[in-house]
């Protein structure tokens, strides 16, 4: 697991295959995990979603940002889909990552940026949430949380069960949406849990913490495991289903999603589009290399393998990139 674990992140870290990987298009896998790459192809699988009474939260997908005018260019973008769900009443709602605006560049830019989408969607009672990343980011991106929280009240943010810190974090932050993941990283020992079983441990505690003292709790998890005992804990005490939500991946078991909203959950379903889709799928897949299955049930009426097509093109991408430098 853990081999697979190191493999993908590897993969996600690499410029060169994420550059490869714009060019190629949604051609590695990621068509069924990745709503499109434009505004107008994200809308459309938003309205299905909906129309099957589950609602979504959109991420822009962005990676390795370090120059103003692409933060800029992302802001447009984000702006664009706050105003695409207003327009379309669509149920939804913004995951954006703060250094995809910025946060490697300049921390007064980033903030300026993201408040201005902050403004923007709380003229449209839109709710936009902060999701976290690697350890290095987590301190200024929970200050501009801070800051903005003062003035705005349609914010949220993620907590990763893998770090030590994380119960401290969720009990700061009980008053604010929570979506508790288990994180996606590669984090170090001294950060983090590294056994999947410590992870899991932490994942309920901080689960059931938010749920009986937080204000919502966004449960985001393809283990049934894990969902028939919020399902269990909810009942034992008697938590209203108006208090907390299931979340899933775009692409990944579909049919279970449907079931969980027909049974009367809240039912949301995290909806990545745009051209910069390698990074998150490969994340994805370090998370929890199980997905690969997943995706590949659902992609595949032929004999092709998921694994096989991400590995020959990142293989191919490689070798070409290699070509071009010699």
């Amino acid at each position: 697991m853990s081999v697979a674990r190191d493999f993908f992140m590897a993969l996600s870290q690499n410029k060169v295959l994420n550059s490869g990987a714009k060019r190629w298009g949604l051609k590695l896998g990621a068509q069924s995990v990745v709503a499109g790459t434009t505004v107008e192809q994200m809308v459309e699988s938003v309205k299905k979603l909906n129309a099957k009474g589950i609602s979504v939260t959109i991420d822009n997908l962005g990676e390795f940002v370090f120059e103003k005018q692409e933060a800029l260019e992302a802001k447009t973008q984000i702006l664009a889909v706050i105003e695409a769900i207003h327009t379309h009443e669509l149920d939804a709602h913004i995951s954006l990552k703060p250094t995809q605006l910025g946060l490697d560049v300049d921390y007064t830019f980033c903030f300026d940026n993201l408040k201005e989408i902050v403004a923007k969607a709380h003229a449209y009672a839109i709710f936009i949430n902060f999701d976290m990343e690697d350890y290095g980011h987590l301190e200024p991106s929970f200050n501009i949380l801070d800051e903005l929280s003062k003035d705005y009240d349609n914010i949220g943010t993620v907590i990763q069960a893998y770090f030590y810190e994380a119960d401290e974090n969720l009990q700061k932050y009980k008053d604010f949406r929570m979506r508790i993941v288990k994180g996606a990283y590669k984090e170090p020992e001294h950060l983090a849990y590294q056994d999947k079983k410590d992870i899991d441990a932490n994942y309920i505690r901080l689960i059931e913490y938010h749920l009986l003292h937080g204000k919502f709790s966004s449960i985001a998890t393809h283990d049934h495991h894990v969902i028939n005992h919020v399902k269990k804990f909810v009942e034992e005490h008697n938590i209203s289903k108006d208090k907390f939500e299931f979340q899933m991946l775009y692409g990944f078991r579909t049919d279970l999603q449907l079931e969980l909203a027909n049974e009367g959950y809240k039912f949301c379903t995290y909806v990545p589009f745009g051209v910069d889709w390698y990074g998150y799928f490969m994340r994805r897949l370090a998370e929890r290399p199980q997905n690969l299955n997943l995706v590949a049930k659902q992609m595949f009426n032929k004999k092709t393998n998921t694994l096989l097509g991400i590995g020959a093109g990142a293989f191919l991408l490689g070798r070409a990139s290699k070509r071009r430098k010699g």
